[in-house]
């Protein structure tokens, strides 16, 4: 959805028991103007997906079934591309994984009764748990995720069947550059979650792996060899961190006494 949440906020720690309370109200007009101002784009997603292909029947059900916005649109861009179902599948399905993290620890942060947690599970993206884990209290953090989860849900989906049904009815959505309404907003989603330099070299690394193998692997493959940049920019690092704490003389010799030198 959202991508990946439709947004992409980044879920700051959670309150702790003896933070000050919060007016509902700030908290239900927080909820609200993440969510309306994420939900908005789902208009693009239903663009994209319908200028991919999928039927207007299809797109929604995505947005209501799947519902992690990233995801939505790295599946419908690699079907536009001609690349192979099961692989587009796979890098969507790779793209929503952290929002099972979000899961455990909002389980822990909101304790919703056994009934209703598979329900809520499926509002489990980047803007609920970002907006629950930024309240002072539990009973802010289930407002904040309640509204934000439902706002942005009836949203998205509302806008997604809109986008759908426009593109539809305007035919080639190529020939109005409607194509690059789903890149465009994936990228506005994802840039302000670059926060810091390993961020950001990930995210270049990524945008090298996948735009250099386009032309050489099959469609949807590029998007899973990207995924590799995470580990190989952490792996860089860990290494330069080592050997900057490595002498580069080697050990020296500690065991001399005073007055022994020459």
């Amino acid at each position: 959805m959202p991508a990946d949440g439709p947004g992409g906020s980044t879920p700051r720690p959670s309150p702790s028991p003896s933070a000050p309370s919060k007016p509902d109200s700030a908290v239900v007009r927080d909820a609200l103007g993440v969510g309306i101002a994420v939900g908005l784009s789902g208009f693009a997603f239903g663009v994209t997906s319908a200028g991919a292909g999928l039927t207007v029947a299809q797109t929604c059900a995505l947005s209501l079934l799947v519902f992690t916005g990233a995801s939505q649109f790295a599946l419908v861009g690699a079907l536009a591309a001609g690349g192979n179902p099961l692989t587009a599948a796979a890098g969507a399905f790779f793209l929503g994984v952290r929002n099972a993290f979000y899961g455990l620890r909002l389980s822990q942060l909101l304790r919703l009764p056994g009934p209703v947690r598979p329900f809520a599970a499926q509002w489990v993206i980047d803007e609920t748990a970002a907006v629950a884990l930024a309240q002072p209290t539990r009973r802010a953090a289930r407002i904040g995720f309640t509204v934000t989860g439902l706002t942005l849900y009836t949203l998205w989906n509302l806008t997604t069947l809109a986008g759908a049904l426009g593109a539809e009815a305007l035919g080639d959505t190529d020939a109005w550059g409607l194509d690059a309404a789903g890149p465009a907003v994936f990228l506005a989603l994802l840039a302000p979650m670059l926060r810091t330099t390993t961020e950001r070299a990930v995210a270049g690394l990524a945008v090298v792996l996948g735009l250099g193998l386009l032309p050489v692997l099959p469609g949807g493959v590029p998007v899973l060899v990207a995924a590799l940049a995470a580990p190989t920019v952490l792996w860089l690092q860990g290494r330069g961190l080592g050997a900057r704490r490595t002498p580069s003389g080697g050990p020296r010799d500690t065991g001399r006494t005073k007055g022994t030198d020459r």
